[in-house]
């Protein structure tokens, strides 16, 4: 049987999602404020429709960073959740246990932002060399106690098309059995 309505609905149901999610992520605002525009993140959202022996499959895929974002990270003190695209509240997978996020890498996005903290000395890394913030550190701190926030930038366009998905499916599932029967048994 042919299946190029399902395949087609299919196709349409990951652009949704995949639009949606990236307009959700450049909508979206960074731990200062700035809107996050066009991202490496947001460029790496993408989907694939695969024909299986099953019947289909529908993967997403990004940046791996992408899902922290998406499901939060728990810190130490604080237990971070997410709405999932069925709408239930899930305690975030990730968390901070032991080690918080790379203090040469705060370093580099605070010299990058511009940001010139008053009071706060710097110091050389011992192994790499490289100047470290004191406020990195902090920052770093902050991070591993409090853990990320999450965005939910991908879950809800995810839901949104899901809900859609389950009703819409079932007409071009008919669609295509009305189409296979007429090409399968023509009258006479």
């Amino acid at each position: 049987m042919k299946t190029a309505n399902i395949e087609r609905y299919l196709k349409s149901f990951g652009n949704y999602v995949m639009n949606e999610a990236k307009k959700n992520l450049a909508n979206s605002k960074d731990s200062i404020g700035n809107a996050r525009g066009d991202t490496a993140l947001g460029n790496s959202i993408r989907f694939t429709v695969e024909k299986t022996a099953t019947g289909f499959d529908t993967k997403f895929y990004m940046l791996d960073y992408g899902t922290y974002l998406d499901k939060g990270v728990s810190g130490n003190k604080n237990k971070r959740s997410f709405e999932n695209y069925k709408k239930e509240t899930e305690s975030s997978p990730y968390s901070y246990t032991t080690k918080g996020p790379p203090i040469d890498i705060l370093s580099k996005w605070i010299k990058k932002k511009g940001i010139k903290p008053k009071g706060l000395g710097r110091g050389r890394d011992k192994k790499s060399g490289q100047f470290l913030s004191g406020f990195a550190y902090l920052i770093s701190r902050k991070i591993k106690r409090e853990g990320i926030k999450s965005l939910a930038f991908f879950q809800k366009p995810l839901g949104i098309g899901y809900d859609r998905l389950k009703t819409q499916l079932l007409k071009e599932l008919k669609t295509d059995i009305q189409t296979y029967l007429v090409t399968f048994y023509r009258p006479k």
